[in-house]
C-alpha cells in the first residue's frame, strides 16, 4: 500500500481525534495548551499493543521492532546469536530506553520509536485481507528473522511509518496551536540550523511540550509550513549583543 503525504496526514488526524476523545474526553476547551500524544497509552490502551523491552543490538542501533504474527528475532550478543520471541501485536523496544540514567536523555527518541512502531501496526491493519494473510504466512511461527526481514517489505513502508509516527506524536492541530501559542503565529526561521533568540525559545518550548527531539520538531514544523530555511548570510538577531 502506497499512500501520499496528504493521505497519511488524514489518517493521523482521524486516529488521534478518536484517541483523544477516548483518552481525554470531548475537547470543549478552545483555549487549552497544545498537547503531544501520550504515546504509551496510545500503544497499549488504544491499539492494544504489548510493549516490552529487551537487548536488541550490540551497538544500540536497533531501537525498536514489531511483528504481525508470532515469530522470533535474532540478535547478536558478544559474538553469539540469540533468539528473542516476538509475538503478534507486540512492540519490542531497546532496553536502554528504561535504564535509569538514560530515561530522561532518551525520552524523545523513545517516544518517536514507539510512534513509528505504532504506525507500522496501523498501516498493516489498513492492508487488504489478502496482503495481511500473506504477510503473516511469510513471517510464520518457529522461524527466526533478521531485523531487515521483520521491519518491512520495502523502504517505502519505513518512510510511511516515519511520517505517520510523527503525525501521531505531533498532530497537525496541536502543532498549529503550539505555533500560535509559543511563536505568536509567526513562521520560525532556521538560518542553516541557527535561530534568532525568540525562535529558539519557541522551538525549545515546542520540544518540551511534545517531548520530542529538536530534529523531530524541526522536520514536523517544516512539513506543516511553520518553519523555513534561509542562508546564514541573512542571519541577524537584534537581541544578540557583541562585546
Amino acid at each position: 500500500m502506497i499512500l501520499s503525504h496528504k493521505e497519511i496526514e488524514e489518517i493521523a488526524a482521524a486516529v488521534t481525534k478518536d484517541f483523544n476523545e477516548f483518552f481525554f474526553g470531548p475537547d470543549t476547551d478552545g483555549r487549552r495548551l497544545p498537547r503531544g500524544t501520550p504515546i504509551d497509552q496510545f500503544a497499549r490502551e488504544y491499539l492494544g499493543l504489548n510493549v516490552s523491552f529487551a537487548y536488541l543490538s550490540e551497538d544500540g542501533s536497533i531501537c525498536g521492532l514489531t511483528a504481525y504474527t508470532d515469530t522470533e528475532y535474532i540478535v547478536e550478543d558478544r559474538g553469539f546469536q540469540r533468539k528473542i520471541p516476538l509475538h503478534r501485536n507486540e512492540v519490542l523496544m531497546d532496553r536502554n530506553f528504561i535504564e535509569p540514567s538514560q530515561i530522561r536523555k532518551l525520552c524523545g527518541k523513545r517516544r518517536f520509536t514507539l510512534a513509528h512502531e505504532c504506525a507500522h501496526q496501523i498501516l498493516f491493519q489498513m492492508e487488504t485481507d489478502k496482503i495481511r494473510e500473506a504477510c503473516r504466512r511469510k513471517y510464520s511461527a518457529r522461524t527466526a528473522y533478521s531485523l531487515r526481514e521483520l521491519k518491512t517489505r520495502e523502504d517505502w513502508n519505513e518512510w510511511q511509518a516515519n511520517v505517520l509516527g510523527a503525525a501521531i506524536l505531533m498532530p497537525q492541530r496541536e502543532i498549529d496551536l503550539a505555533v500560535a501559542y509559543y511563536a505568536r503565529g509567526r513562521k520560525l526561521v532556521s538560518y542553516d540550523g541557527t535561530y534568532a533568540y525568540w525562535d529558539k525559545v519557541a522551538l525549545d518550548m515546542i520540544c518540551q511540550q511534545f517531548s520530542v527531539s529538536k530534529t523531530a520538531a524541526v522536520i514536523r514544523l517544516r512539513q506543516l509550513g511553520h518553519l523555513e530555511t534561509r542562508p546564514c548570510s541573512e542571519y541577524n538577531d537584534p537581541l544578540e549583543v557583541w562585546a
